[in-house]
């Protein structure tokens, strides 16, 4: 099993956090069904917080505590928490200043973007692949969310008034890695920018990503931004 990336930024937060005690309380805002939370909870008290109430459910279901609620209204008093974190979240609020202010008020010490990608920033190739890429930024948008959003860390958290490390997590791979994924990764790509993309480009896309595969040169970096403010 590969090493889940978002423990450097665990490893870092828990580093500075020695005095907050063994299990830090922390909320996981987005938690979706409680991946992260699971790799999370050996080391954190973990809270869960989504605005779908199945993924509420399905976190309950594997024994760890969620609640509902908008991660730009937090229900929460302030300082109720060490530690709030998201993780692709901010991809899809619609207001993710508010969001992340709204972590600061109830985190006593930091807050925690573990992933936040910026489609912007995208490395594909061969150029009949990247091609696809404008077609993806714009499906992005009509979902609602905002493709552009991992620059834009910095910016939130300063706004807020938090001392802020930034920075894009290490893209590192093999090639048997790439082939491995790639099958999950072109039906991903192609069902978000269906409709949007007419038939010859993408079936020039299908044969370029085929060609390539096969013959190794297939390759795709999206950067992911990561972002810790710490309340001075």
């Amino acid at each position: 099993m590969r090493e889940p990336w978002t423990w450097l930024m665990r490893n870092r937060v828990l580093e500075r956090l020695e005095h907050a005690g063994p299990f830090p309380t922390t909320l996981d805002v987005g938690c979706g069904p409680g991946l992260v939370m699971e790799l999370f909870s050996p080391f954190l008290d973990v809270m869960g917080l989504d605005i779908d109430p199945e993924m509420v459910r399905q976190v309950r279901e594997k024994g760890m505590e969620a609640v509902q609620g908008d991660a730009q209204d937090l229900p929460f008093e302030d300082d109720s928490f060490d530690i709030a974190y998201c993780s692709f979240t901010m991809l899809w609020v619609n207001d993710p200043g508010k969001a992340i202010a709204e972590m600061a008020r109830v985190a006593r010490r930091c807050v925690v973007c573990l992933a936040e990608p910026d489609y912007g920033g995208r490395i594909c190739s061969p150029p009949e692949v990247a091609l696809l890429d404008e077609a993806l930024v714009r499906s992005l948008r009509a979902e609602g969310a905002d493709p552009f959003v991992g620059r834009k860390l910095i910016l939130f958290m300063e706004r807020t008034g938090l001392e802020v490390e930034s920075g894009v997590h290490p893209g590192t791979w093999s090639p048997s890695q790439l082939r491995d994924d790639a099958r999950a990764e072109w039906d991903s790509l192609s069902r978000a920018v269906s409709g949007s993309v007419d038939a010859e480009t993408m079936a020039k896309a299908r044969s370029a990503w085929d060609r390539s595969l096969a013959d190794g040169s297939l390759f795709m970096f999206n950067p992911v931004f990561y972002a810790i403010g710490w309340k001075r």
